[in-house]
């Protein structure tokens, strides 16, 4: 017998119009931290020329692992959603998905429509997925501002934004050796 898939990370795919109307309070009672795109209404079917069934797809984040079996069971009970769940293998590819931001054939859904509760922090999740962007801002801020001191960096943080500070201190090795290169650069160019 082979051994049935396990993870903490599920995603699946939810079909308007199979789905309970109160979707949100029937996630929300289960208690799992969740995330859903927003109603992917406008793909079309690359064969037939027609819109695809509208749907959303979402993902559920355990504490621990589930089975497969015991993730498609609480899913098609409780929501009635198809059978077939997958794991979740790049949640950044997830995310990126949701919204079609790196596909320019398929139509692009707005990031204010995605879904989530239960818990699941979508700031962070952001963050910790598009870590190239955050540090790109930061290093822009370090500019702006003209620091050189990490104390400074991390109090404009503190002052302006949780979640920019929460990723400095992720990040803290790379800024701090990012600030000291700018104290010790005489020549101050732009690059």
């Amino acid at each position: 017998m082979t051994k049935e898939k396990r993870s903490n990370k599920w995603a699946f795919l939810l079909y308007q119009d199979s789905t309970p109307k109160n979707y949100l309070d029937i996630l929300e009672d289960m208690h799992i931290p969740f995330i859903l795109s927003p109603w992917h209404d406008k793909d079309i079917n690359r064969q037939t020329g027609e819109f695809k069934k509208a749907h959303k797809h979402g993902a559920l984040f355990f504490d621990s692992l589930k089975s497969y079996s015991q993730v498609s069971e609480l899913l098609t009970e409780k929501l009635n959603t198809p059978a077939h769940i997958e794991i979740v293998m790049s949640p950044k590819g997830m995310y990126d998905y949701f919204i079609h931001a790196n596909d320019p054939n398929k139509t692009p859904y707005d990031i204010n429509d995605i879904e989530f509760g239960c818990g699941f922090d979508l700031d962070k999740f952001l963050i910790s997925n598009n870590t190239d962007g955050f540090i790109t801002s930061v290093i822009d801020i370090i500019e702006e501002n003209n620091f050189t001191e990490f104390k400074n960096l991390v109090l404009y943080a503190r002052r302006e934004d949780a979640k920019l500070l929460e990723f400095i201190m992720e990040k803290t090795y790379f800024f701090s050796r990012y600030l000291d290169s700018r104290r010790h650069d005489n020549r101050k160019e732009d690059y």
